[in-house]
């Protein structure tokens, strides 16, 4: 009898041990069916993680914008990542972290006993270096097969590499909702300051919003929830023993304060247009996966300033018929843009409306918010702010500003099939005036005489003509070097033949661009010394390394005589005070700032144009469609002008010329 038991229990035994090694082998071969395509964990040094580039102001601490495709992510190593952020997580998402392989044998088995009791697999039990795993090469769909290769690679992951390596890649990729992905983007996006400065209750919060990050939103209805499990976070932290109660008690009692989900974009006209030109350089999909750095030129203080400065005068500029406005500032010593404000709107109502509503853009809209006026690609008609080129052309053939013209009618001859007579901004002549008077005065029939000194081959000595007629040869001599020189300054404009434009060039009668003005204007603050504009200070790609840097050299293209001329005249208040008053807004008591205004004829455009040693200054006042406006340059940009000017005087020391 006790032989017969003793064979059944070995009969038992085998057929035990045989089901076992069967089941074993079972595993074994089903996970090298499953294994033999999965990718191999060695992909995750292999690979980079997908990275938004961001555009910073030139001090690197004001985010403009940040270039992203469906993922927005800051890579950060693990020591920059507080230790109660990593433990946080840890404790709701993977207590056993340090002390398992890959797989947390318990979850899984809670989980299978789970869904065998509904019937559906929807309960996961997933480890750490699972969500890992799954994020990265594997879907979401709840199968058993993508199942096993997760579990298959998780071991894997976790044989070949240390926990501190998986945690870092875990915390540098999981999504935490508003497109952020890992726990720099999502500290940034939600608290405005970087994973390192987060409080213990941000870090339980973060950690919080791991299990459902849409759901959950601060920004949306389910605030409270997250809250609450913010709480459920630090309660866990204590039952893991990385946190004592009183600690915990304090930290639920803090305020979380969220960053308020604000516009995407800062200086929105100048960073757009960065983006374009670092999309034509580097393409959209590279800087959306690429994590560059881009350091603009633009001072954000500055930025604010001109912002608040056109909003101000637009609100009393509308009064007047005129609904638009742009401003630009440009370094003139580094021809950096400093300042760009494309619109007149503030950064954090971007976009904004047309107006007025239901406005065709780019047909009967008086203002359009998303287009750029300091760029704008047709460039408008400067008025008198281009006659300044026209007096250095002068100066640059060794006229001075004592040298006498008449102010009387004229005949200019003939140029397009019409004899040409402009008369002053007022209506009255003045007889013989000086070179200074003519240009500090904006005096458009001594302006227009100052052309044909530039185009003559003699040196007069005074020019007291008044009728041109068969000199119109003259007067296109004196066109080509004029624009020349303002091409060489920085005017893009002026690409038509010369019988196009004539002598009401002078007057403003060819289009430029805002940019391009204040650019020109800089040359006459750098003493004659060209520098191209720049947007970009520097680049550098995702590991630090510098890819560009803006290196420019200057260039002279107007002689340090003729550049401190026009500068004297502009900033001669005394000069030009007959016409503008001695208190106008040109005038800036105890600073020299050289400064002039132009309106085109029709008073579609109003601008004012200024520099001093350190920067150069534009404004542009109108419609975007062209309807005229009830005020000049002098009326309608120079209000804005002096005021953002003014205020930048107050902090900054006296300097001139």
């Amino acid at each position: 009898m006790k032989k017969k038991k003793n064979k059944k229990l070995i009969s038992f035994l085998k057929f035990f041990g045989g089901f076992f090694i069967f089941i074993i082998l079972s595993f074994f071969f089903l996970f090298i069916y499953y294994a033999k395509d999965l990718p191999r964990p060695e992909k995750f040094t292999e690979r980079e993680l997908i990275q938004s580039s961001k555009i910073y102001d030139r001090t690197g601490k004001i985010l403009l914008y940040e270039i992203y495709g469906e993922e927005r992510r800051t890579r950060v190593s693990l020591d920059k990542i507080p230790d109660y952020l990593k433990k946080a997580v840890i404790s709701v998402e993977d207590k056993d972290f340090y002390s398992h392989f890959g797989i947390d044998l318990k979850s899984i088995a809670r989980s299978i006993l789970a869904n065998l009791k509904i019937g559906k697999p929807l309960y996961g039990g997933s480890t750490i270096p699972q969500q890992l795993v799954r994020s990265t090469f594997l879907s979401n769909e709840k199968t058993i097969e993508r199942k096993i290769k997760e579990i298959v690679l998780s071991i894997e992951l976790d044989r070949r590499y240390s926990k501190k390596q998986i945690l870092e890649w875990y915390l540098n990729q999981i999504p935490l909702g508003q497109n952020c992905y890992g726990v720099e983007a999502a500290s940034q996006t939600y608290f405005g300051k970087s994973v390192s400065e987060i409080s213990l209750p941000e870090a339980a919060t973060l950690a919080a919003l791991i299990k459902a990050p849409s759901l959950l939103s601060p920004y949306g209805e389910k605030k409270a929830e997250l809250l609450a499990r913010k709480d459920y976070v630090l309660d866990q932290m204590v039952k893991e023993g990385y946190l004592k109660k009183e600690e915990v008690e304090k930290a639920k009692k803090e305020e979380i304060v969220f960053l308020e989900k604000k516009t995407e974009i800062l200086a929105p006209h100048f960073t757009l247009w960065v983006k374009k030109q670092l999309e034509e350089i580097y393409g959209k999909r590279y800087l959306e996966e690429e994590g560059l750095k881009v350091y603009t030129a633009l001072d954000w203080e500055l930025q604010e300033l001109a912002e608040k400065s056109v909003f101000k005068g637009m609100e009393k500029n509308k009064n007047f018929g005129a609904y638009n406005a742009g401003l630009i500032a440009i370094d003139p010593k580094t021809g950096e843009i400093l300042a760009m404000v494309g619109s007149a709107i503030k950064s954090e109502d971007y976009p904004g409306k047309v107006y007025p509503e239901n406005c065709t853009p780019g047909k009967n809209c008086l203002f359009e918010p998303e287009f750029n006026v300091a760029i704008g690609e047709t460039g408008r008609q400067p008025g008198s702010a281009f006659k300044p080129f026209i007096y250095a052309s002068a100066f640059e053939k060794g006229y001075d500003d004592k040298m006498e013209v008449s102010d009387e009618f004229t005949n200019f001859g003939v140029w397009g099939q019409k004899e040409y007579y402009p008369e002053n901004y007022d209506g009255k002549f003045r007889g013989r005036v000086t070179l200074r008077e003519g240009l500090a005065q904006s005096l458009n029939v001594p302006s227009i005489k100052v052309l044909y000194l530039v185009g003559s081959d003699e040196k007069l000595e005074n020019l007291l003509i008044n009728d041109f007629r068969g000199k119109e040869e003259v007067f296109s001599n004196g066109l080509k070097r004029s624009i020349q020189l303002a091409k060489e300054m920085g005017i893009s404009t002026l690409e038509k033949p010369v019988s196009f434009y004539g002598p009401s060039i002078v007057l403003g009668g060819g289009e430029v661009k805002l940019l391009d003005l204040a650019l020109a204007y800089g040359v006459f603050a750098n003493g004659g010394m060209f520098l191209p504009y720049s947007s970009i200070l520097k680049i550098e790609d995702s590991k630090g390394n510098v890819i560009f840097e803006n290196e420019k050299s200057p260039e002279r293209i107007l002689s340090q005589k003729s550049a401190k001329l026009i500068t004297d005249i502009l900033s001669d208040n005394q000069a030009r005070a007959p016409i503008f008053g001695f208190f106008s807004p040109l005038y800036f008591p105890g600073y020299q700032i050289a400064v002039k205004t132009g309106t085109t004829q029709n008073f579609k455009d109003a601008w004012t144009i200024g520099y001093t040693p350190f920067i150069s200054v534009g404004v542009w006042v109108g419609n975007n469609d062209g309807t005229p406006i009830k005020r000049s340059g002098v009326m309608a940009a120079a209000p804005i002008f002096h005021s953002f000017l003014e205020e930048i005087l107050k902090n900054h020391p006296k300097e001139n010329f």
